[in-house]
């Protein structure tokens, strides 16, 4: 295991070296010149190449890049172009609203998922069974800012019960506020993503139900509860981490589109300010981290993995005894 783990951790290192370069890359490609934001309509080429020497754009590519690796290093994200302010405050600040919404969405999305799964395939034969499976088809197929905007509607507009959006000027300084502002978005996000993960709970449930270890443990006298505690949830649970780690990761990284919906401050509305404004600092910082978040996840989800399952640590086959 220890072995697994310094390779897995090197991987994480040469993944995140390569991301960083296909990120400074992308953004250069981009078309549009960050100075323009600097400077106000109808400037002369004089002040536009002012703009570009203070803020840097002005130097060969390989310099920029390099500057910008040795800023990492040191654990420094840059100054945004516009403000001048550090980017990493910054960020550290909107992680307080992304980092919240996201885990209360995820562990809602599971608490939900899991039990309506199971009940799914274990019921797949009758009429509730077959409706938990196609409600969850056409929650897969909602938009989450449709739905986002539905609840708006229903529950803030009409009923008045929670808030349409913002989030309180002084965070989490008044968290009973701050919670009523996050209720909306993380039940929008939980119903979405909770739909995806039923189909995957309820296709490994039926996997288990039809192996042959499973009625086997029930021919030896087994309950059929404990026959699933015992010999079906780690081999049911096994691909379905995966799927957590992944949902988790996209969760995080389309966050951007709850919190545009919802005036959130998170790092999804300062990614598009960023990008708004050409404000390739805000844009390294919010993606960097964001790959350095989506990377662990998986790290972490590969490494349960490998704790859950033997077979993944001996290289054998078959079911989980």
């Amino acid at each position: 295991m220890a072995r697994y783990l310094l390779r897995r951790f090197a991987f994480l290192l040469v993944s995140l070296a390569l991301a960083s370069v296909v990120l400074f890359v992308l953004l250069r490609m981009l078309p549009g010149d960050p100075a323009n934001a600097l400077t106000s309509v109808g400037a002369s080429k004089e002040q536009i190449a002012a703009a570009r020497e203070s803020i840097g754009s002005d130097r060969p590519l390989p310099e920029q890049f390099v500057h910008w690796i040795g800023q990492l290093l040191r654990g420094d994200l840059g100054n945004s172009f516009i403000s001048s302010l550090p980017v990493q405050p910054e960020v550290v600040a909107r992680l307080r609203v992304t980092v919240p919404l996201t885990l209360a969405a995820f562990i809602l999305a599971v608490l939900i998922a899991v039990p309506a799964g199971f009940l799914a395939a274990y019921r797949r034969r009758t009429w509730y069974g077959a409706l938990l499976s196609g409600v969850s088809q056409l929650g897969i197929a909602i938009p989450v800012f449709w739905l986002g905007m539905i609840l708006i509607a229903v529950f803030a507009l009409n009923a008045r019960w929670l808030p349409a959006g913002s989030f309180p000027p002084d965070g989490w300084a008044q968290p009973g506020e701050a919670i009523r502002s996050l209720v909306l978005p993380v039940v929008t996000i939980a119903l979405v993503m909770s739909a995806s993960l039923i189909r995957y709970v309820r296709s490994a449930t039926l996997d288990v139900l039809d192996s042959d270890y499973l009625r086997t443990a029930r021919a030896l006298g087994s309950s059929f509860g404990a026959a699933m505690w015992r010999h079906g949830l780690r081999n049911a649970s096994v691909p379905v981490i995966s799927i957590l780690g992944i949902e988790l990761a996209s969760t995080l990284l389309g966050a951007v589109v709850v919190e545009s919906v919802f005036a959130l401050p998170g790092l999804g509305s300062m990614l598009a300010t960023g990008i708004s404004q050409h404000d390739y600092p805000v844009i390294q910082g919010v993606l960097f981290v964001s790959t350095l978040a989506v990377l662990l996840i998986g790290f972490a989800a590969d490494l349960v993995q490998r704790i859950i399952d033997p077979r993944l640590r001996t290289g054998l086959s078959g079911g989980i005894r």
